[in-house]
């Protein structure tokens, strides 16, 4: 079990052709694998830091035992699995947003939040990108060539 106390990670699949898929990212204060917080089971995936990040290792067996111990734990566990689902509607949101360029823009705005003052394109590929908000690499890659002609260059 780990705990996130700064930081960003990403959880990443791969598959048998080789490609990895981006599942799931996690922000400080969420324990992981969510799956496994009450009961083992394993998972495969892979976390990756996106930013330097403080992590927490928990022996499975001493994280099982306390929770036995102190089953006040069990509300903790509930209240961050809360906070999983609320991030997980943001991220519907997200997804829901009708112009492509909405969805780039919602997503850049939530990850400010964990990451500023990186910006998303300095942690995740245009792939990831575009797995986070169901468009195409090549979609994200002219909506965020729009943004910076839109901006003007960093040095004027």
């Amino acid at each position: 079990m780990f705990h996130v106390k700064s930081g960003m990670l990403k959880i990443e699949r791969l598959h048998q052709d080789g490609h990895a898929l981006l599942v799931n990212l996690i922000v400080p204060g969420e324990t992981i694998p969510h799956h496994s917080l009450i009961t083992p089971k394993p998972y495969f995936g892979t976390a990756v830091g996106l930013v330097t990040s403080e992590v927490e290792v928990y022996r499975l067996e001493d994280w099982y035992r306390s929770l036995e111990q102190d089953p006040v734990r069990y509300r903790t566990i509930a209240l961050q699995l809360q906070d999983k689902l609320r991030m997980m509607q943001v991220r519907i949101d997200q997804l829901s947003a009708i112009e492509p360029i909405e969805r780039l823009r919602k997503l850049q705005r939530w990850f400010e939040q964990y990451i500023s003052p990186s910006s998303l394109t300095d942690v995740l590929t245009q792939v990831e990108i575009g797995q986070l908000i169901g468009l195409r690499r090549e979609t994200v890659n002219r909506l965020l060539r729009q943004e910076r002609l839109a901006t003007g260059p960093k040095n004027s």
